[in-house]
């Protein structure tokens, strides 16, 4: 009974993927530096852990509730996961996820005495990614920027956490995570290729084969790496910006490359997993760059 019960504790953590969560919650937290002049109040660090687990919750509900719809096509691409392996039952995700959104809405409305814009900016990414999860996933390209969009609302609702609104300077910055998850989620497509074809997803990997999704992957890491110059450029960041952000764009010039060399599933799977180490190595840019 006891090992049940673990094995049930650790398909709800497989299933929520808190990786992804912890990455939003720490883009709030950059999102609200970026946004300041000054250095954080003992309220402001109220509001940013109230923000943080807004944007913790709300991304791990998405998580459920997309592998909710993806049950059938998990079975085909991702037969480990919590749900297609039976760990988790479909029931069980759709409570757990309520739970978490419930969580994520209080939070967020919580958050700066009481401001409707944190409330607003939360319904809106928990809408984009219900979307995504419903109908937006079988569009493809579109369904990608539905995705990167959800990626880049927490830098713009941790400035609405601190009450600056959306600026210019974090417009930029969400601009960068926005391309550079995109790139993320059309190689993705290639290792979901299989399933994604029998479900009917149309994706650019389905409908025009791994060449052609290489080369727009690539295309959305190097747009993102020539906009990464512009804050400097531009002097909105700290010399502090410049070596994790170098390292960065290194990270995502190098995976471009390889990724147009060998477009398979297995290089893919593998690029997939390094980009998300260069957009974390991109955050902690932003976030020395604000110092």
């Amino acid at each position: 009974m006891k090992l049940n019960k673990l094995n049930k504790f650790i398909g709800l953590i497989r299933l929520i993927r808190p990786i992804n969560g912890l990455m939003m919650g720490v883009a709030v937290i950059v999102g609200a530096s970026l946004a300041l002049a000054e250095p954080f109040s003992s309220e402001v660090a109220l509001d940013l852990f109230l923000g943080f687990l807004t944007a913790f919750s709300l991304t791990s509900a998405s998580m459920a509730i997309n592998d909710y719809y993806d049950y059938e096509i998990d079975k085909i691409n991702e037969p480990d996961r919590p749900l297609p392996s039976g760990i988790i039952k479909r029931r069980e995700s759709i409570v757990f996820s309520c739970i978490l959104v419930l969580t994520g809405l209080v939070s967020s409305v919580l958050t700066n005495k009481f401001s409707f814009a944190p409330f607003a900016v939360a319904i809106i990414s928990l809408l984009l990614s219900v979307i995504y999860a419903t109908i937006g996933k079988k569009t493809g390209l579109l369904g990608n920027f539905l995705v990167s969009a959800c990626v880049a609302t927490p830098f713009v609702y941790g400035s609405f956490v601190v009450g600056k609104g959306l600026t210019s300077k974090i417009a930029l910055f969400a601009a960068l995570a926005f391309l550079s998850n995109t790139g993320r989620e059309v190689t993705k497509g290639i290792v979901d290729a299989k399933g994604d074809k029998m479900k009917g997803v149309r994706t650019v990997m389905v409908i025009h084969g791994d060449k052609v999704a290489s080369v727009v992957s690539s295309c959305f890491f190097l747009s993102a790496t020539l906009l990464s110059l512009l804050p400097w450029h531009l002097k909105l960041v700290s010399v502090w910006y410049l070596p994790f952000v170098a390292i960065a764009d290194t990270g995502f010039v190098i995976s471009s490359i390889m990724l147009l060399h060998n477009p398979s599933r297995k290089k893919a799977k593998q690029i997939k997993n390094l980009i998300l180490i260069w957009m974390l190595l991109g955050m902690i840019s932003f976030f020395l760059g604000s110092i």
